[in-house]
């Protein structure tokens, strides 16, 4: 015969001793739960795949059992159980055919917890969860997003009077320079003049000077040069880079001090005599 449990669903091999025993009750060798075996006996397994034995339900009228298999003796009279009696006294006590029956109080059956104590995990009682690695990578993460921001938005950063000064300062304590920033907003035009070159022929010298208004460095200006007629029309337009007038990489590398003035050489081809205005701009 066959049996489930109904905890871990193992199903188990069992015969009429193991029923006897406790009046069907029996605990599960898997799991250790104990239950009523008598509610999935069975006497063959179901086709396979099964996952639980079909419960059997109890009858509303005991059945009743017909073949017999032994029915005791009736009773001897009193007289022949005297007799009976004194003979086994006389022959030795005999305890051969002495059945002892053991009895199970219901109320003494283990009581099985319920299935949802049985499944609640354990807790670790181990105070306060360990949220500071979290709190430290989520610190370092938003360092690395600031940081990033703060390099893609530089030029904007050292333009600012507040920021720029205090990235000043600490470049100033730490030996450190800061990249040049182009403000040509912020170059002021002191005095220019055009005259005729003195040693290239159809070749005009120009001469520039300008001043830093900036609280930064910033590199050398693209000069922009526009030549007009007397109605305003443009005849031509140069644009000089700091490699056409400068020829010293170190004052390249430096760039314009803040309020540093300098003078500018540059030299541009005479358009003709119909070139009476003359434009400047920094790029």
């Amino acid at each position: 015969m066959y049996t489930q449990c109904p905890e871990c669903l193992s199903v188990f091999s069992l015969g009429a001793q193991a029923l006897v025993q406790a009046h069907g009750y029996v605990m599960c060798g898997h799991c250790g739960a104990g239950f009523d075996s008598l509610a999935t006996l069975s006497e063959q397994l179901p086709p396979e795949p099964f996952q639980e034995l079909p419960a059997n339900e109890q009858a509303l009228v005991p059945p009743r059992i017909e073949l017999v298999v032994y029915r005791p003796r009736p009773p001897a009279p009193e007289s022949a159980v005297a007799v009976e009696t004194a003979a086994s006294a006389a022959a030795g006590e005999d305890f051969s055919q002495l059945v002892f029956a053991p009895r199970f109080a219901k109320d003494a059956r283990p009581r099985k917890p319920p299935r949802a104590e049985r499944q609640r995990p354990a807790r670790r009682d181990s105070g306060q969860p360990r949220r500071w690695p979290w709190v430290l990578v989520c610190g370092l993460l938003a360092l690395a997003l600031a940081t990033q921001l703060a390099w893609i938005g530089r030029d904007t950063l050292i333009r600012d009077p507040f920021t720029g000064g205090w990235l000043r300062s600490v470049c100033g304590t730490f030996g450190c320079r800061l990249p040049l920033v182009a403000a040509p907003q912020r170059l002021h035009l002191l005095a220019s003049n055009v005259e005729t070159h003195p040693n290239a022929a159809h070749a005009l010298m120009i001469s520039l000077s300008l001043r830093n208004d900036a609280a930064f460095a910033q590199p050398w200006p693209v000069v922009v040069v526009t030549l007009e007629d007397a109605q305003g029309r443009r005849l031509t337009m140069r644009r000089l880079l700091p490699t056409d007038y400068l020829d010293d990489p170190a004052v390249l590398r430096r760039g314009l001090a803040p309020g540093a003035a300098t003078a500018l050489l540059l030299e541009v081809q005479d358009p003709g005599e119909q070139a009476v205005a003359y434009e400047f701009g920094f790029e």
